[in-house]
C-alpha cells in the first residue's frame, strides 16, 4: 500500500514539474515575443463601434479605394487586423476634420500620421479624435502618446474634465475589446495601469473632506477585478466633497455591513463588469439585508439586467447621473 502510494505521489510530482516547466517556457516565450506579431481579428461591428465609421461606409470604401482590404473567413465574413483597425482610427480622424476620403486613399501611412498629429495639436473641442488616439496608444503600447493626450486635456480643462470627458468615453469604447477578449493581457494591463496612475494621482491631489461630510462606501463584489470605473467614481465623489471609503476589488460581501457599521456611511456603490451568474443576486440581497442605506449600481448593461429589483437599488448609467444623484443626496442630508 505504501509502495503504491509512493508511486502515485511520484507520478503526481512528475506531472506537476512538467506543468511548471511548460508554464515557465510559455511565460518566456510570451515575454520575448514581439506583441505586434500577435494578430487579433475584429469584426465589422467591432470596427464600427471603435472607429465610429458606419458598416455601410466601410463596404463602400472597400469597393472604391485601395487602402482598405479586409480579410475574409472561410465562410466569407469580413474581419480586420490590428494594423487595419489602427489605420481606420486615423482615417476616421481625418474624415471628421474635412479631409476627402479620395485624397486620404492616396496618402502614405507617414502622411496620415503626420496630419493626425497636426490636428490633435490644435484646440479641438471634439474629444472623439483624442479618444481614437488613446485606443491607438493602447493597441501599440505607446505610453508617450497616451500621456500627451491626457496632459493636454488636463492643462486645458482640468482634472475633472480629463476624467469625465476623455477617460470615461475611452473606457466605454474599449469595453467591447475587453468583453470580447480582443486585447492581449499585456495591452489590458498596460492601459489599465496607466489610467490607474492618473486617477490615483488626481484623487490624492484633491482636498480631504471634513469629518462631517457625507460618506460613501465603494467596492467591487467578489470575482470583480476591473476597478478603473470604481476609481473614477472615487474621484467624482471626493471632488464633490464626499468622504470615500474605498474597499477596492473582490470584496467579500460580509465586509460591507461591517464597514457600514464602523463608518455609518450614507451610500454604497458597486460596479458590475464581469459576466454574472445568479451568485451576484445572492450577494446583493445579502448586502441589502445587512445594511440600511441605498446601493448604487453601474457598469455593463448586460450584467445589470439580471439584478432583481429593489427599492434601495439606484441604477447609474453615466458620470452625469452620478454627479446629479450625489449632489441631490448631499443637499437632502444637510
Amino acid at each position: 500500500m505504501t509502495l503504491l502510494f509512493n508511486i502515485q505521489l511520484h507520478k503526481t510530482e512528475q506531472k506537476r514539474r512538467k506543468n511548471k516547466i511548460f508554464m515557465i517556457l510559455y511565460y518566456f516565450m510570451f515575454i520575448f515575443m514581439d506583441i505586434k506579431y500577435i494578430q487579433m481579428k475584429y469584426s465589422m461591428a467591432q470596427v464600427e463601434t471603435l472607429t465610429g465609421i458606419k458598416a455601410h461606409t466601410l463596404r463602400i470604401w472597400e469597393r472604391r479605394y485601395s487602402f482598405l482590404k479586409p480579410m475574409r473567413t472561410k465562410t466569407n465574413i469580413r474581419y480586420y487586423s490590428d494594423e487595419q483597425l489602427c489605420k481606420l482610427l486615423n482615417v476616421s480622424i481625418l474624415v471628421r476634420n474635412s479631409y476627402r476620403i479620395s485624397k486620404i486613399d492616396k496618402m502614405t501611412d507617414e502622411e496620415i500620421n503626420s496630419l493626425v498629429g497636426e490636428i490633435l495639436t490644435t484646440n479641438n473641442e471634439d474629444k472623439t479624435d483624442e479618444v481614437n488616439i488613446l485606443i491607438l496608444s493602447m493597441l501599440e503600447l505607446d505610453e508617450e502618446s497616451f500621456d500627451k493626450i491626457f496632459k493636454r486635456q488636463l492643462l486645458t480643462k482640468g482634472l475633472f474634465s480629463a476624467i469625465t470627458e476623455l477617460i470615461y468615453p475611452f473606457l466605454r469604447r474599449v469595453g467591447i475589446l475587453w468583453r470580447t477578449k480582443k486585447l492581449i493581457p499585456a495591452q489590458e494591463h498596460f492601459i489599465s495601469n496607466l489610467i490607474r496612475q492618473k486617477i490615483i494621482a488626481a484623487i490624492e491631489a484633491l482636498p480631504v473632506p471634513p469629518t462631517d461630510a457625507p460618506s460613501i462606501i465603494l467596492f467591487l463584489l467578489e470575482e470583480e477585478y476591473h476597478e478603473i470605473g470604481l476609481l473614477l467614481t472615487s474621484f467624482i465623489a471626493k471632488d464633490l466633497g464626499w468622504r470615500v471609503f474605498y474597499l477596492g476589488q473582490n470584496v467579500p460581501r460580509e465586509n460591507i455591513a461591517q464597514v457600514h457599521e464602523i463608518t455609518d456611511s450614507d451610500l454604497m456603490m458597486t460596479i458590475l463588469i464581469a459576466p454574472k451568474s445568479t451568485k451576484v443576486n445572492q450577494s446583493i440581497k445579502y448586502i441589502l439585508d445587512t445594511t440600511s442605506i441605498p446601493l448604487l449600481i453601474s457598469g455593463n448593461p448586460e450584467s445589470i439586467k439580471i439584478i432583481e429589483p429593489n427599492d434601495r437599488i439606484v441604477h447609474v448609467s453615466s458620470p452625469k447621473e452620478l454627479i446629479i444623484y450625489l449632489n441631490d443626496t448631499r443637499n437632502k442630508l444637510k
